[in-house]
């Protein structure tokens, strides 16, 4: 039998740790950006200035590498100033959170990584994952490590780690029917321990409210709940109660506090209340969460609403993320497709 990532030494490390570079993917035509065309005022465009200016941000500070599906390369440049590293391999999306590695290292200078199943969010009827199932893998061979691929169907936006063996997720990703039909919580605790180096996984419930829409990923972790440190949670929280997150956050705070880490320490919670606008016109509830933030080198990648909170926040992640600038960039159009900046980064540690 082959060994596990865990039993060769291999674990996630923190997203704060030193980066070799972070990988994104670059918009193509689907069902979520549209067709394309040449306003400015097209979809897939608006999707492209949005991912290019996270991608041209990322790039100030640490080194990107931008997968555009074939034939597409050439569109970058439109939208990104910034040096980047750019490679074509076909691409039904551009979520590389989700479609593409879990990047870990044994601390000895090896590089290894989880290839997770991938299968559409769930086999969401709008999805297309012919080409997406497959990034993985081709982001694992570019950057030279070396390949564990796992039997569970799980997505990068499902989990968060502190590094030290505590791993946050959610029962309605990793126990979707759509994912891992009869899967138990112990069966999915056993795969994040043998991929992640996992010791204590933390359950919550669900995720946000619009996140079980058209377009939703079913509950991720990475819009509700994030480690800052070791024994330091962020939450996102909404503080109106005409909102349906409202009872959500509370609830999922709660839960946190009560919780211990790997290591055993008792888990502070530091609440980030959303941005203040609660619908968006045509599309109901919003899910705009400041959680869903990137951190690289030196910099904290953070999303913007164009809202009174964003500042407010902004000098929350100075305060628990001290030492790295904190770049507030417009994340709406990312949201209006359904996640935000964490989803569309991969970070690659250095080893």
């Amino acid at each position: 039998m082959t060994n596990t990532p865990d039993q060769d030494g291999f674990s996630m490390p923190a997203e704060w740790a030193p980066h070799e570079r972070t990988w994104m993917a670059w918009p193509t035509s689907n069902e979520t950006f549209g067709d394309g065309g040449t306003g400015a005022n097209d979809d897939l465009d608006r999707a492209r200035a949005a991912w290019g200016k996270v991608a041209a941000t990322i790039a100030r500070y640490e080194p990107v590498t931008l997968v555009a599906n074939t034939g597409e390369s050439d569109s970058v440049k439109r939208f990104v100033d910034e040096p980047l590293t750019i490679v074509e391999r076909p691409l039904d999306d551009a979520w590389m959170r989700d479609i593409g590695p879990t990047f870990l290292t044994d601390g000895q200078g090896g590089l290894a990584a989880a290839d997770w199943i991938f299968n559409g969010w769930g086999a969401q009827e709008w999805a297309s994952w012919e080409h997406d199932q497959h990034i993985a893998e081709h982001v694992v061979e570019l950057s030279g490590a070396r390949r564990y691929a796992s039997r569970m169907v799980n997505e990068g936006g499902g989990i968060h780690v502190d590094g030290e063996g505590t791993v946050l997720i959610t029962e309605t990703v990793q126990l979707d029917q759509g994912r891992n039909p009869g899967w138990t919580k112990a069966e999915v605790e056993a795969e994040l321990r043998a991929y992640l180096g996992a010791e204590k996984v933390i359950w919550l419930p669900r995720g946000l409210t619009r996140d079980y829409e058209r377009y939703g990923t079913r509950g991720h972790i990475d819009i509700v709940a994030s480690f800052a440190r070791p024994g330091l949670v962020l939450c996102h929280t909404q503080p109106d109660p005409a909102h349906p997150d409202h009872e959500v956050g509370k609830e999922n705070a709660a839960l946190l506090r009560a919780q211990t880490d790997a290591r055993g320490r008792k888990l502070e919670v530091v609440e980030i209340p959303a941005p203040t606008v609660l619908e968006e016109d045509g599309h109901g509830w919003v899910d705009y969460s400041y959680i869903n933030h990137y951190v690289a080198n030196g910099v904290v990648v953070l999303c913007g609403f164009d809202d009174p909170r964003d500042e407010e926040n902004a000098a929350t992640f100075a305060k628990a993320f001290p030492g790295r600038t904190i770049e507030l960039v417009d994340a709406r159009e990312i949201f209006a497709n359904g996640g935000g900046i964490h989803c569309i980064t991969q970070q690659q540690p250095r080893v």
